[in-house]
């Protein structure tokens, strides 16, 4: 119970805090969108570009790590992708998009701040290795199939869509960041102490108020949609793609403790809001998206209580 009260609680009531002030119309929508902007296009980029500057490259990218969580990630994909097209009768595009959101993970906002509240600070290195490439290649592989789900019979080129997805990918205020970090770390430059200092300034706020704007995010999403669809995103999400990560990191990749606390957390976080964002661009499958995200992520704090228990 310790572990729900001084792990798990914390990050969720700082997400509550921010629904319940959007509830109460003292965080309106106007508010909500500016604190998110800054999180997500200031202060989480320059988090990442200070977390990839400084990471242990050589010891960070552990084949077993990455690929146990992304093995269950596409897994994960491919169960949605099948469920909503096969059993639900989806439409390709709404399947695309239901995929996504078994696909991508809340591993920033939910998965940072959870494994170092259980871990502490030092057990990071896995979670920012997974980050490193969740997003290019996560929003990669949603765009690329998305584009051919909608230029099924419109003749589009391959060139073109590879521009459209490489524009969309390297747009990211998040891509930018790592993109910056990676640029640092491999020239062996060292800046200033003065320029850590204002990137430590910058990348403290990143998390709280991530997790607050998240809050006020969430409370525009009302569960709506088909709610079977919703449960299978949820399970997706929450059991199957942590599941397959933890047995192919125990059984397979004998994954090191910290590898696998990284990969077994990052892997049971709700989907993250871009799994909506991805949806409103496409405009398929909103509602369904929208709904899963606020539910997993409720789901989620007694989810992530059990896998803390499976984990040494």
């Amino acid at each position: 119970m310790s572990v729900l009260f001084d792990v798990i609680m914390p990050v969720f009531l700082v997400i509550g805090f921010g629904y319940a002030m959007a509830r109460q119309g003292l965080f309106n929508d106007s508010a909500v969108d500016g604190v998110m902007r800054f999180a997500q296009n200031f202060a989480v980029p320059v988090l990442l570009f200070r977390s990839i500057a400084r990471l242990d490259l050589s010891s960070a990218y552990e084949p077993g790590l990455m690929l146990s969580f992304y093995i269950g990630a596409f897994a994960a994909f491919g169960f949605g992708f099948a469920g909503a097209r096969l059993a639900f009768r989806r439409p390709l595009t709404d399947s695309v998009a239901i995929g996504f959101a078994c696909l991508f993970s809340n591993s920033l906002l939910l998965g940072l701040p959870i494994t170092e509240r259980a871990y502490g600070p030092e057990a990071l290195a896995g979670n920012y290795a997974i980050i490193s490439v969740h997003a290019p290649m996560l929003y990669g592989v949603g765009i690329a199939l998305m584009e051919w789900a909608k230029a099924s019979g419109q003749g589009l080129t391959l060139g073109a869509l590879l521009r459209q997805i490489l524009r969309a990918i390297f747009s990211q205020p998040l891509v930018i960041g790592i993109v910056a970090g990676f640029a640092v770390n491999f020239s062996g430059l060292e800046p200033p102490g003065f320029f850590w200092s204002a990137v430590d300034l910058m990348a403290r706020s990143a998390i709280p108020a991530a997790l607050f704007g998240l809050g006020g995010v969430l409370f525009r999403y009302r569960p709506e949609g088909d709610k079977v669809t919703i449960a299978m995103i949820c399970l997706a999400s929450l059991v199957l793609h942590p599941a397959i990560t933890w047995l192919l990191g125990t059984k397979v990749f004998s994954n090191d403790t910290d590898a696998l606390r990284s990969s077994v957390l990052t892997a049971a976080q709700a989907p993250g809001v871009n799994a909506y964002m991805f949806a409103h661009l496409y405009g398929v499958a909103r509602r369904v998206n929208a709904s899963a995200v606020l539910i997993a992520t409720a789901l989620s704090m007694l989810t992530i209580w059990g896998w803390l228990h499976v984990l040494p």
